[in-house]
């Protein structure tokens, strides 16, 4: 399985980096319907579809340890949002 999985969410990409990803959970608490734990404690998405906007931004920034993010269609990353920019911020 790749290191870095990219789920397309619409206009969005959500992206699992399984070797960052030490199985703590916390986005499957945030957004259950979408998220589980596979057999080697990492972070997999499930139902891509189940999952509403909301809920998948709380499940992205409660990863301790920055294995998921969101990305839009211009690239630019919205979760975790310490790492958000908008175009000027440079």
């Amino acid at each position: 399985m790749d290191e870095i999985q990219q789920h397309k969410l619409g206009e969005l990409t959500l992206r699992i980096d399984r070797s960052l990803c030490v199985g703590f959970g916390d986005c499957v608490a945030r957004a259950p319907e979408a998220f589980e734990l596979d057999d080697d404690d990492v972070a997999l998405l499930t139902q891509p579809d189940a999952v509403e906007l909301d809920n998948l931004l709380a499940a992205c920034e409660a990863c301790p340890v920055d294995a998921l993010s969101l990305v839009d269609a211009a690239g630019r990353t919205l979760c975790p949002s310490r790492f958000y920019s908008t175009p000027g911020d440079e």
